[in-house]
């Protein structure tokens, strides 16, 4: 009885941490949202396969770096500032996605074209996964185990 009541003790803890982190990465997606040119949900609800890979992309990269700011924070304080950092770097990938897709980017998204999705979301966790590692130490080691586990994930040639 005593050790389930042990493990109880950290609920709070872990209700307000993942509380802030489940709130910034809603904040995240809200602000992703109002700086396209598209309307993402409602693309969504139309069944745009583009925009669903496209948003899940994203939110997986933000995902990425709060998980690696909340295993490194020294406080929340310390979570939110570092968690708004990620999020000005997962606009930049989405700056520099758009370059890479080209001006007539918002039309193929309408049309649902599934590279833009794709395009979007691995400029998203790629960013990412170079925020996550670079943002704060790693001295467990696990970012460099995860950022080895994509490098060599690639199919062979």
């Amino acid at each position: 009885m005593n050790l389930s009541v042990s493990y109880l003790a950290t609920l709070p803890e872990f209700l307000a941490w993942f509380g802030i982190a489940a709130g910034m990465l809603l904040a995240f997606m809200f602000v992703y949202v109002a700086i396209t040119p598209w309307r993402e949900f409602r693309l969504i609800r139309e069944g745009n396969p583009a925009a669903a890979v496209s948003l899940m992309g994203t939110t997986v990269g933000y995902a990425i770096v709060l998980a690696s700011v909340i295993k490194s924070s020294t406080s929340r304080a310390d979570m939110l500032t570092w968690s708004l950092v990620g999020l000005l770097v997962q606009i930049l990938a989405f700056l520099v996605a758009r370059v890479l897709v080209g001006k007539d980017m918002r039309e193929r998204m309408a049309r649902g074209d599934i590279v833009v999705g794709i395009v979007l979301a691995g400029m998203s966790v790629s960013f990412g996964l170079l925020n996550a590692a670079t943002m704060v130490p790693d001295d467990s080691g696990q970012i460099s185990r995860l950022l080895d586990l994509v490098a060599h994930s690639r199919p062979a040639e």
